[in-house]
């Protein structure tokens, strides 16, 4: 019991600040130490680990750095090579919608020749070439495209097939 009692007479304060001037005073003698073995030039375990510690830090940097300028150059690359892409695939697109206009063209030019040349034709054929003239002017249509060569040729085409039905009846 009286170790207790002898406890609670105890100056805190005074502990506190023994304290705290014991830890000020390694914390002296530590900066001191530091201060002469960088002044002798030697490296301690712990400077040098953290001079490694730096450089890696920087070296890490300037290795996102080029990341970053190599990121953006390939970005760039990148974009033009969809602009490239993008035009080339509209070439083509273009391409692929004028062969097919110039396929409708011609079988609808042809048949009409073949008419009007005096050949017979069988009833599918014109059905296939109103067909296909349909899907000429659908195309047409879509990419607002002039249609004046097949216009002619398809009213030779649908007379003959008009005089097919009423032979037919």
């Amino acid at each position: 019991m009286n170790e207790i009692i002898a406890l609670t007479e105890v100056d805190f304060i005074s502990v506190f600040l023994s304290v705290l001037m014991i830890l000020t005073g390694i914390k002296a003698i530590v900066s001191l130490s530091e201060w002469g073995i960088d002044k002798l030039g030697l490296e301690t375990k712990w400077a040098r680990q953290k001079r490694m510690e730096h450089e890696l830090l920087i070296s890490t940097s300037k290795s996102l750095a080029v990341l970053q300028e190599k990121h953006a150059a390939d970005m760039k690359k990148s974009d033009a090579y969809d602009a490239e892409m993008k035009q080339d695939i509209r070439k083509l697109t273009d391409m692929f919608i004028d062969k097919q206009i110039n396929d409708y063209r011609w079988e609808i030019i042809n048949l009409a020749d073949k008419i009007s040349g005096g050949k017979t034709v069988s009833r599918e054929c014109l059905r296939h070439a109103i067909s296909a003239y349909e899907k000429y002017e659908r195309i047409i249509a879509e990419h607002d495209l002039v249609n004046g060569e097949v216009e002619i040729s398809i009213k030779v085409i649908t007379d003959c097939y008009q005089q097919c039905l009423k032979r037919s009846f």
